[in-house]
């Protein structure tokens, strides 16, 4: 645990047992406030090959600001220190996973941000849990248009169960580890984003994780690129705030993404981080607290169930249609 007297917060490592599935997580709350209450939460999700360390600068930014929310990071199953068994590594899989942690937590809603596949993730959680979520981010979000990185579509051909270990083997992921632990000494040369591409690429190394990563990759993307799409139902999230926040110099999901989607939602907000990678709140920490922050504090959590997606799902719906 992790207490600064003059904040207030503490963050904290986690763990529960779920369908006798290990799940790490990080809570940070304020320290005179009970965690196991139904007051406001954020749920944050991380990437694929990521885990919750990806939040650190997050969460270290909420502990100077004194914020009162409670903030909680799981490591998706397959992912950082929770199990990876073999099981559904879906975006539906991931969300029902989220919606038994928030539950079990003592919260009935959360404000879901997902960032690259963990904003698909959030979207589904949203879409599949509307009672469940109060608002939705989605930072460098997957599921937004088809393109995508090369070395993401890599890991969906058919020999890349053979090729990772290979490469593996060949020291490129020991060099990654190595690079990661002299972040220290270079951090002033390379980005926070490039940090943490580093610090997926080396989970690799561990031939669970990697069996994961490739399960998980196959379940979103294929050769062609990104083959879940979530365009044409984002109108669901209509009466959900919905903040889409993107860095300019992303290289692994086009920023254009993060704008054609702004477009399809009638108030939804867009943040650009100009000069900002895959990872805006990474390599901008301040000014994404900030953003963020001032999205919570001016729109109130949204109350929705089942219900109030009927008209939007029916308005989709040709039952007549041939063909």
């Amino acid at each position: 645990m992790v207490e600064d007297g003059t904040t207030r917060r503490r963050t904290w490592r986690r763990h529960a047992s779920l369908y006798g599935d290990h799940v790490a997580f990080w809570d940070s709350g304020p320290v005179d406030v009970s965690t196991d209450d139904d007051g406001e939460l954020v749920l944050l999700v991380h990437g694929i090959a990521g885990s919750a360390h990806t939040w650190s600068p997050l969460l270290a930014q909420m502990a100077r600001r004194r914020e009162t929310r409670r903030f909680v990071a799981p490591d998706l199953l397959g992912h950082g220190s929770s199990s990876a068994p073999w099981a559904d590594y879906s975006l539906g899989g991931y969300a029902t996973g989220l919606r038994d942690l928030l539950v079990s937590l003592g919260h009935t809603r959360a404000t879901v941000v997902g960032h690259s596949l963990g904003g698909g993730v959030a979207q589904q959680f949203a879409f599949q849990f509307p009672q469940h979520t109060s608002r939705l981010v989605l930072i460098d979000s997957g599921g937004l248009g088809r393109e995508v990185s090369p070395t993401l579509r890599a890991a969906t051909l058919p020999a890349a169960e053979w090729v990772l270990p290979v490469i593996a083997g060949t020291g490129v992921v020991t060099a990654a580890q190595r690079l990661a632990s002299a972040a220290g000494r270079l951090s002033r040369h390379l980005s926070p984003s490039t940090w943490e591409s580093g610090r997926a690429y080396a989970s690799l190394a561990d031939p669970v994780h990697r069996r994961a990563f490739v399960h998980t990759a196959r379940s979103v993307i294929d050769a062609g690129g990104q083959r879940v799409r979530a365009t044409d139902r984002l109108d669901l999230a209509g009466d959900l705030p919905l903040l889409i926040a993107w860095g300019t110099a992303d290289t692994m999901i086009p920023v254009e993404h993060g704008r054609r989607a702004h477009a399809l939602v009638p108030g939804s907000e867009l943040a650009l981080f100009d000069g900002a990678g895959h990872f805006p709140h990474c390599d901008q920490p301040d000014a994404f607290a900030d953003r963020l922050l001032r999205f919570l504090d001016e729109h109130p959590p949204a109350s929705l169930d089942s219900a109030d997606l009927a008209d939007r799902i029916v308005a989709h719906a040709d039952l007549d249609a041939t063909g």
